[in-house]
C-alpha cells in the first residue's frame, strides 16, 4: 500500500500545484488512500520532496531534481512488485500488473524518463505504454525484463 501511495503522491504533485501537506492529504483521501497529515509528512520526507517557488509567490511540492539512487530504487521496486507480464503491439507495449497496481507502475515508468517512452496510460491492472518506435518497444521490453529478472 505504501508503494502505491508513494506512486500516487508523485502523480499528484506532477498534476497539481500542491502547496501544503493538508492539500496533499485531502487529494490522497479523495483517491481512496486513507491518510493523516503525519503519514503525508513521513511520505514527503521518504520521497525527498521539496518545495519550489512559482510565479506570484506561491510554492508547490516537487521531486528533487538530483536523481538519487534511492529514488531510482523506489521506482524499480514498484515496477518489480507490480509487474505481471507484457506484450508488444507494434510501438505499443501492453503491461499487465497485479490488480490495483497499474497506476503505480505507470507512474514509476514515467518517472524513469526513458527516452523510448512517449507516455503511459493506466487502468486497474493494465498499462498502455506508447513508445516512439517498434525498435524502442523492444528496448523498453529488454529494460523491463532486466529489472524484473525475466532475462
Amino acid at each position: 500500500m505504501k508503494i502505491a501511495r508513494h506512486a500516487k503522491i508523485l502523480d499528484l504533485i506532477n498534476q497539481y500545484e500542491i502547496e501544503t501537506q493538508e492539500e496533499l492529504a485531502e487529494l490522497l483521501n479523495k483517491e481512496n488512500f486513507q491518510v493523516t497529515q503525519a503519514t503525508v509528512s513521513r511520505d514527503i520526507r521518504e520521497l525527498k520532496l521539496t518545495k519550489i517557488s512559482l510565479n506570484g509567490g506561491k510554492q508547490k511540492y516537487a521531486v528533487l531534481q538530483s536523481q538519487e539512487p534511492s529514488m531510482n530504487e523506489k521506482y524499480l521496486r514498484v515496477l518489480r512488485d507490480g509487474f505481471y507480464s507484457m506484450e508488444m503491439a507494434q510501438n505499443i507495449l501492453v503491461v499487465k500488473t497485479v490488480s490495483g497496481m497499474a497506476m503505480a507502475v505507470a507512474a514509476a515508468l514515467d518517472a524513469m524518463h526513458w527516452a523510448e517512452i512517449a507516455g503511459c496510460i493506466a487502468g486497474d491492472d493494465t498499462i498502455m505504454c506508447a513508445n516512439r518506435s517498434v525498435e524502442d518497444t523492444l528496448i523498453v521490453m529488454d529494460k523491463i525484463n532486466k529489472i524484473v529478472g525475466g532475462d
